[in-house]
């Protein structure tokens, strides 16, 4: 047991340290010795989301330090938040560049139909906090993607814009206006 906290202590100053190859090598070391441990596991999806988003990976790692031991749910939220981010990205590359059916927007809301619910709260970040745990927005234009990014910068989710751009930026070429949400978030303002 005494090793397992030892191991478990390792990895988290690695993930701390911002170390994702070695704190996921010692969650699956862990994960190995023990495939129900519930921090190794977490430990292991979010050095995974640190690789490619190193901001978003770090506050949900405090956020689940912070409920882990006061919200018995603590795992499975994480899980859920976990899903939502991965989920988001993967429907935004979907619909741009992929066909989209209409029984894919089952599993989401049309990005118009977000910024309704914007409008009726009066606030971006209200409106995108209110959904962000519980379905997706699905975009299906570039403009749609640009405007999305705008608002999350606006709304002071520079780290999830940079995620959102970083992810797809490839899929867009040399694409002039994309590389314009960059300086958008270098000057934190909408341009």
């Amino acid at each position: 047991m005494t090793s397992k906290n030892v191991l478990l202590k390792r990895a988290e100053e690695q993930f701390l340290r911002r170390e994702y190859d070695n704190a996921m090598k010692i969650y699956s070391l862990l994960l190995r010795e023990d495939p129900q441990m519930k921090d190794a596991r977490i430990g292991v999806f979010l050095s995974d989301m640190g690789l490619e988003s190193d901001e978003d990976a770090q506050a949900l790692f405090d956020y689940y330090q912070a409920i882990k031991n006061s919200n018995e749910n603590a795992e499975e939220i994480i899980d859920q938040l976990m899903q939502t981010i991965y989920a988001t990205r993967v429907v935004i590359q979907e619909q741009l560049f992929g066909s989209i059916e209409e029984e894919q927007l089952e599993d989401g809301i049309r990005y118009s139909d977000f910024v309704q619910l914007v409008e009726e709260k009066g606030s971006f970040k209200e409106a995108f906090e209110d959904i962000m745990f519980s379905t997706r927005v699905v975009i299906r234009t570039k403009e749609e993607f640009i405007d999305f990014i705008h608002r999350l910068v606006e709304a002071g989710f520079n780290e999830m814009a940079l995620g959102y751009l970083d992810s797809l930026a490839e899929s867009f070429g040399q694409d002039q206006e994309i590389y314009a949400l960059y300086h958008l978030l270098d000057n934190g303002t909408r341009s």
